[in-house]
């Protein structure tokens, strides 16, 4: 029996949030015409870079602050996210967050818990009149989703043969990195995706659920 290294790749907006940050800058700031571009994201008719960065084409970059301070104000860390930290320290499991969500919010919110090279996000330029999503973390060759920060090239950066490979999501964002992974700890959206998929998986609601989750797992094979 060969004991696999268990490796995390976890999900930002809607995972270690309650929320899905994104979404609740664009009904806060954004005209009408977001809500069309999510759906087609959603629906996956566009990618989901090509639908970020149109969303995100729709604000203008003056209101940098208050967007920032609106999202650190109203943004709620999922239960047990300090615990499940530790946890992963504790036990010595590498842990990583991989999100779609933008370095301006994203790295306010994990200041103090995740150290900022553990943090896989997209960039952000406010130089110009409209923001602008920067993609520091495109796809590899072996991708073709055009996904923005594609959390499958960075599992395949990241991830040696021997690692046991731990995605937890919840959302479209998270689908291919969900069909590469050993095992999937999935909420809302993705819990769909993956039926649709048949992917097996497991369900939470808490960072406590995940850790219970992850205790009862086996990382051997």
């Amino acid at each position: 029996m060969t004991r696999k290294k268990p490796i995390i790749f976890c999900d930002f907006d809607g995972t270690i949030t309650n929320s899905d940050n994104i979404i609740a800058i664009m009904k806060e700031f954004a005209p009408v015409e977001w809500d069309s571009i999510k759906n087609q994201v959603l629906s996956q008719e566009i990618s989901i870079k090509d639908g970020v960065g149109r969303m995100f084409d729709l604000l203008p970059s003056h209101k940098k602050e208050e967007i920032t301070d609106y999202i650190v104000e109203h943004a709620e860390i999922r239960d047990g996210f300090k615990e499940f930290v530790t946890f992963t320290k504790e036990e010595e499991i590498p842990l990583y967050i991989v999100s779609g969500g933008i370095d301006f919010f994203v790295e306010p919110l994990l200041q103090g818990l995740v150290s900022k090279e553990k943090i896989y996000c997209n960039g952000s330029d406010f130089s110009g009149e409209r923001i602008a999503i920067q993609w520091p973390h495109p796809c590899d060759g072996e991708c073709v989703n055009d996904c923005g920060c594609c959390k499958p090239s960075i599992i395949r950066k990241i991830a040696e043969a021997d690692t046991y490979k731990i995605v937890i999501g919840d959302s479209i964002t998270d689908l291919e990195a969900a069909k590469m992974a050993d095992q999937v700890i999935a909420r809302d959206f993705l819990v769909e995706k993956c039926n649709e998929h048949s992917i097996p998986f497991s369900t939470f609601d808490t960072f406590f659920d995940v850790i219970n989750i992850i205790k009862k797992g086996k990382v051997s094979v």
